[in-house]
């Protein structure tokens, strides 16, 4: 691709504000059109964007690729359109509203072969991307995703926080669950009827691993932590403050007559491969797969195994009552 890769976004929430800011920054792109059919609020992104706003998909033939960040239940429609124009494609997460509609998509992509991302951000935080130079061989790995209830996301916590995790840890693991253990709680007044507000999901692995995640939406601080733990170390991730920490025990004796004991432990603090926004780094991987120096068939096989875990956490939400 000899010229800059001209961009369409379709969104101008909160998540398509993020996208029009990164993209009209980037020195590899050109955001062209901003499409949401709220004009005042499309406009106006689009104007401090430099982009042509619009209230609809035009024709893309002159677009090389799309960035879906509408509601989640458009998704559907939006990329099928998108990709039976052959056109690339980076969508927020989750792909689509449905197991089902994910795979459809997918399909769709992989028989078409076009570039396809999805936004699952975490995997360019820093201090993952550091980890996961440095993990050789994961046996339990615990993730912890809590945050203060936020008014404005009302459906479940799977979907919205978990799903970073259990990508994480499938990333980590190199390989799918085999088994998937969850239960859900349901506490808020505010969220949607049979939205879970709290998850704990136990991810078992074929060659013995084991993972704990935990998402919840009623604590009172952010907390985003990974603790890798290898026969002979222990790798914690700070996804918060980018950091990673590594601990390594090489003794352990009782002292004073046995009413106590030393424990000497090795620290090693690696220092962060870079420090770059996450969202930014994600759309410069985005145009190497569009340009072919990242693997696209690579990059849209990495999304189905997180979709199917997560579908099969969900499953235990109370029967008959929506998201």
């Amino acid at each position: 691709m000899s010229q800059k890769p001209r961009i369409a976004l379709i969104g101008a929430g909160n998540m398509g504000s993020l996208h029009a800011r990164v993209v009209s920054q980037s020195e590899h792109a050109e955001l062209v059109y901003l499409i949401d059919p709220r004009e005042e609020i499309g406009r106006g992104l689009a104007s401090k964007h430099n982009a042509k706003w619009l209230p609809e998909i035009p024709d893309l033939r002159d677009v090389d690729a799309v960035i879906v960040a509408a509601a989640t239940e458009a998704h559907y429609s939006l990329a099928m359109q998108v990709l039976e124009s052959e056109t690339a494609l980076l969508i927020e997460k989750p792909v689509a509203d449905s197991l089902l509609r994910t795979e459809e998509i997918l399909e769709v992509a992989e028989r078409k072969d076009l570039p396809f991302m999805c936004g699952l951000l975490e995997r360019f935080n820093p201090a993952v991307m550091t980890a996961r130079s440095l993990v050789q061989e994961p046996k339990h790995i615990v993730a912890t995703r809590h945050s203060p209830y936020a008014p404005r996301i009302r459906t479940g916590v799977s979907w919205d926080l978990l799903v970073h995790d259990v990508d994480l840890v499938i990333q980590l693991m190199n390989d799918e669950p085999i088994q998937v253990e969850s239960h859900l709680g349901f506490f808020h007044p505010d969220s949607l009827s049979g939205a879970e507000d709290v998850v704990e999901a136990i991810l078992s692995f074929e060659k013995g691993g084991i993972s704990r995640v935990s998402a919840s939406r009623i604590g009172q601080r952010k907390i985003r932590k990974l603790s890798i733990y290898e026969e002979e170390r222990l790798i914690e991730v700070d996804l918060l403050r980018r950091a990673v920490t590594i601990y390594r025990n090489v003794s352990e004796k009782a002292v004073d007559e046995g009413l106590g004991y030393r424990q000497q432990t090795v620290i090693e603090i690696p220092e962060i491969a870079n420090n770059r926004e996450p969202l930014s780094a994600q759309f410069e991987h985005f145009i190497d797969v569009l340009n072919g120096k990242a693997d696209a068939a690579t990059e849209r096989r990495s999304i189905a195994p997180s979709h199917r875990a997560i579908d099969l956490i969900t499953r235990k939400r109370p029967t008959g009552k929506d998201m």
